[in-house]
C-alpha cells in the first residue's frame, strides 16, 4: 500500500468512525516536530548567556540545570554589577517568577533585584525594550507610571516565591509592571536610589529557579483542530510559527496587563481575546483580526476569542455608524478604515466557523457601518470614499482625502457584505451592496488608475503607489485580470526588497521618510493573496520567502514582527512589537491557497479545494476545521509528467468542488474516485477540471 494510499485509507475510515475523529490521527504526526508553544504553561529559560554575565555570579547554570541556587553578591560600590542574562530560546509571554532560597543585607534595606526585558538582545540595554509603564501616566484616570523602564524587587531574608504582578511592594516604591513579552530576561543585584530605604544594592542573594507563567493560549500538538506541511521546511515551520505568534496574542482579557492608556473595558474583562501585540499593545484592534481571525480559524477551536472582540466593538457603535478600532482611547480612537475591517471579518467569522446568529444579532450594526457611515463620507461626485477629518488608518497615515485603499476595502467589503444578505435572505440589501460595489470600482478605475504606470495612484493628485491600495483593489477584483497583473507587476519591480515588499513606491517618501522601505506583514499578506488569486502563485512564494524568511532570521526568531523597516531593521526600534498577530498571514496562506482550502458557504457547508502551488513545491497535506468535522486534503505532483493527484476527504453534510489547476489538457485522462469505487467525472471550467464531491467519503484525482 502506497504513502498516498494509506493516508486515504486511514482518514476515510476516521470519517466512517466519527465526525469528530480526533485533531490529529497516529500515521499524522511528522507536523508535530514544528510546533513551537511549551509543553506546559510552566516555561524555563534555556541557556544563560555568559558573555552578558557580570560581577560576582556563582553557579549561574544552574538556573538551567537546576541543583544548588545561583548567588548574587556585591559588597560595595566599587564591585562590579552582578548580572545574569537568561535566554528563553524564543519569545514568550506572561508573568516571571523566581524563587529565592535566601537574602543576606550588606546594609540598610533588603537587597534589590532589577529586571530587563527584551525580545531581541540589540534592545537588551539599560532598560527594558517595553514596559506597560512607557504607555502609561496618559490622561486622568488611566494607570500611573510605576516604573521607568525595570522591575524591581525587594529580596526577603526567608525563602519565598515573587511573581510578576503589576503594582508596589511599598507604597509607591519597589515597583513592577507585571506581565512581559520577551525572549530575554537580565537579572542584576541592583536597586533604584528612589526604592530606599526598603532597598539596596548591596548584599547577597540566592535564586533556587526563574520561570515563567504562560499566559497566551497554550498551543500543543493535541490543541490543533487544523495543521500544514509541505515539501518546503521553511514554509512548513513558518506556518507554525504564525500559530504560535497567534497563541501569545490569544488571552483572557484583564485589567493589569493591557493597554493602559484608556483601553481596560468592563465589557471585556474576563474573555478571551486576540490582542495585538504580545508585549504591546495588547488591546485587540479591529483590522489586526483580518490577518489574526484568520489564522485562530485555522489552527484552534477558540474562536470565541475573535467573536469577543468583534462583538464589544459593534455594542460600542456611534449613532452615526462609525464603529470603534479598539477600546483604547475609551473607544474614541478615530480610525476611518477599521469599520470596514469589521464588516470584511464578521465575513470571514461566518464563512469560517458557520455562526450565522452572530451575524444575525449584529444585522443592524453592518447597516448602519454601511448605508450610515460610509455613504456620509462619499464625494457625490467621484463615487469615492473620503477620509473624515482628523482620522487615521492602520499605519497612522497622513493621507487625506480619496486613498485608493480606502475606496478599495470599501468595495471587497460591501461585497462580503452582500454574501452575509444572502445567507440571510436580505435579497434587496445584497442587490444594492453589489451594485454600490460595481460603481465604486469603476470610480477607482476612472480616478485612480495610472496608466503608464500600469498601477493605482494611491490619491488623486499624488505620484505615489501604495502596496494597499493596490493589492486590495486586485484582491476585490477592481482591476480586470490584465491591469490586476500589471498592478502586481509594478509593485514587485518598485517595492521588492530582501525583507519583503514596502508599503510605497520612491514616491512614497513625500508622504513620510522610509515610507519606500518600510514593509507592513500586515498589508502584504493581502498583496499575497491577491498574486496568488492572479495564478501568480511563484511569485506570491517568493514574497513569502522574502518576508517571512527575514523575520525567522532575526533576532528573536520565530514569532512575526509589527513591522520592518530601512534595511530590515525592526521598524520603529524597541518599541516595535516582534510578536504581533497581524503579521500571520503566511498561515491563512499556506492553507487558503498552497493547500487550496477554502469556504464557499458559512461553517464550510460549501467548500472549494484548488490548490494553487509554486513550480517549486513538489507535495502538501493538511486538515482544516469545519463545524462538521475536519476536511482533510492531500496533494502531491507525480514524477513522471508533475501533474497534480489530489486527494480529499471531507466531512459529512458538506459539499464542494476539487478544482485541479492547469488541467485542461488532461482533462479526458483525469478522473475522480471515491473510497468506495464510485467514479465522478469533471468538466472544464477556465482551464481547470472541477469535480464536485458530496461529504462523507474520500476523493482522489489521478
Amino acid at each position: 500500500m502506497g504513502k498516498l494510499t494509506k493516508w486515504l485509507y486511514g482518514t476515510a475510515l476516521c470519517q466512517v468512525l466519527s465526525n469528530q475523529c480526533a485533531n490529529a490521527q497516529d500515521n499524522d504526526t511528522s507536523w508535530h516536530q514544528y510546533v513551537r508553544a511549551p509543553a506546559s504553561n510552566i516555561v524555563k529559560p534555556k541557556a544563560v548567556l555568559d558573555e552578558y554575565s557580570l560581577g560576582a555570579v556563582e553557579n549561574p547554570e544552574a538556573l538551567i540545570s537546576g541543583g544548588n541556587a545561583t548567588v548574587l553578591t556585591r559588597e560595595g560600590a566599587e564591585a562590579a554589577i552582578p548580572t545574569v542574562v537568561l535566554d528563553f530560546g524564543q519569545n514568550i509571554v506572561g508573568q516571571v517568577e523566581i524563587n529565592f532560597a535566601r537574602s543576606t543585607n550588606a546594609s540598610d534595606g533588603f537587597p534589590g533585584l532589577k529586571l530587563y526585558f527584551s525580545e531581541s538582545l540589540e534592545f537588551l540595554g539599560n532598560r527594558s525594550d517595553f514596559t506597560r509603564s512607557d504607555n502609561a501616566g496618559q490622561g486622568s484616570g488611566n494607570p500611573p507610571k510605576i516604573t521607568a523602564g525595570t522591575d524591581q524587587i525587594a529580596v526577603k531574608n526567608e525563602p519565598f516565591t515573587w511573581v510578576n504582578q503589576w503594582g508596589c511592594e511599598f507604597g509607591s516604591q519597589v515597583c513592577s509592571d507585571g506581565l512581559h513579552g520577551f525572549r530575554y530576561l537580565k537579572i542584576e543585584l541592583d536597586a533604584l536610589s528612589g526604592d530606599a530605604p526598603y532597598t539596596s544594592a548591596y548584599g547577597e542573594v540566592a535564586i533556587n529557579s526563574v520561570s515563567l507563567q504562560w499566559s497566551g493560549y497554550l498551543g500543543t500538538p493535541d490543541s490543533y483542530t487544523g495543521w500544514f506541511e509541505c515539501s518546503d521546511t521553511d514554509l512548513t515551520q513558518w506556518w507554525y510559527d504564525g500559530a504560535y505568534t497567534t497563541e501569545m496574542c490569544t488571552d483572557v482579557f484583564r485589567d493589569n496587563d493591557t493597554e493602559p492608556r484608556g483601553a481596560s473595558s468592563p465589557s471585556l474583562l474576563g474573555k478571551w481575546v486576540l490582542h495585538d501585540g504580545a508585549k504591546r499593545d495588547r488591546d485587540p484592534y479591529m483590522g489586526d483580526l483580518a490577518v489574526t481571525a484568520l489564522t485562530s480559524y485555522l489552527t484552534h477551536d477558540i474562536h470565541e476569542a475573535a467573536r469577543n472582540v468583534m462583538e464589544d466593538l459593534a455594542q460600542h457603535q456611534r449613532d452615526d455608524g462609525w464603529i470603534p478600532p479598539a477600546s483604547i482611547n475609551n473607544y474614541a480612537l478615530p480610525l476611518f478604515d477599521y469599520p470596514l475591517w469589521w464588516v470584511a471579518c464578521s465575513w470571514d467569522h461566518v464563512l469560517y466557523t458557520g455562526n450565522l446568529s452572530y451575524i444575525e444579532s449584529h444585522y443592524q450594526t453592518l447597516l448602519n457601518v454601511l448605508d450610515t457611515y460610509y455613504t456620509a463620507h462619499t464625494d457625490p461626485e467621484t463615487s469615492l470614499l473620503v477620509r473624515q477629518d482628523g482620522y487615521g488608518d492602520y499605519a497612522f497615515l497622513p493621507r487625506d482625502g480619496s486613498a485608493a485603499y480606502y475606496s478599495a476595502l470599501y468595495v471587497l467589503a460591501l461585497a462580503r457584505a452582500a454574501d452575509l444578505a444572502a445567507f440571510l435572505a436580505h435579497a434587496d440589501d445584497a442587490t444594492r451592496w453589489r451594485a454600490r460595489a460595481a460603481n465604486v470600482s469603476a470610480a477607482v478605475l476612472a480616478s485612480l488608475w495610472d496608466a503608464d504606470a500600469g498601477a493605482f495612484f494611491d490619491r488623486a493628485g499624488h505620484v505615489a503607489h501604495a502596496q494597499d491600495g493596490n493589492g486590495i483593489a486586485v484582491l476585490a477584483g477592481i482591476a480586470g485580470a490584465d491591469d490586476g497583473a500589471r498592478a502586481l507587476a509594478y509593485l514587485e519591480s518598485a517595492t521588492a526588497r530582501p525583507y519583503g515588499h514596502a508599503f510605497y513606491d520612491a514616491a512614497g517618501e513625500e508622504l513620510g521618510a522610509g515610507f519606500s522601505d518600510r514593509v507592513y506583514p500586515f498589508v502584504s499578506y493581502f498583496e499575497t493573496a491577491a498574486r496568488f488569486e492572479s495564478g501568480l502563485a511563484d511569485s506570491a512564494v517568493a514574497q513569502i520567502r522574502s518576508t517571512y524568511g527575514h523575520m525567522a532570521a532575526g533576532d528573536p526568531g520565530v514569532t512575526m514582527w509589527e513591522g520592518v523597516g530601512v534595511n530590515g531593521s525592526k521598524y520603529e526600534g524597541d518599541f516595535t512589537s516582534l510578536a504581533h498577530g497581524w503579521s500571520t498571514g503566511v498561515t491563512p496562506l499556506l492553507t487558503n491557497y498552497v493547500l487550496g482550502v477554502r469556504p464557499l458557504k458559512p461553517g464550510f457547508q460549501e467548500w472549494t479545494v484548488r490548490p494553487l502551488p509554486s513550480s517549486d513545491l513538489t507535495w502538501a497535506k493538511g486538515q482544516v476545521p469545519t463545524p462538521y468535522g475536519p476536511l482533510r486534503v492531500q496533494w502531491e505532483k507525480t514524477e513522471e509528467d508533475g501533474h497534480l493527484v489530489l486527494t480529499v476527504v471531507p466531512p459529512p453534510g458538506t459539499n464542494g468542488t476539487m478544482v485541479v489547476p492547469n488541467g485542461e489538457a488532461q482533462a479526458e485522462s483525469l478522473s475522480a474516485w471515491a473510497d468506495d469505487g464510485t467514479q465522478v467525472n469533471g468538466e472544464v471550467v477556465d482551464g481547470t477540471v472541477v469535480f464536485r464531491v458530496e461529504g462523507g467519503k474520500g476523493y482522489t484525482v489521478r
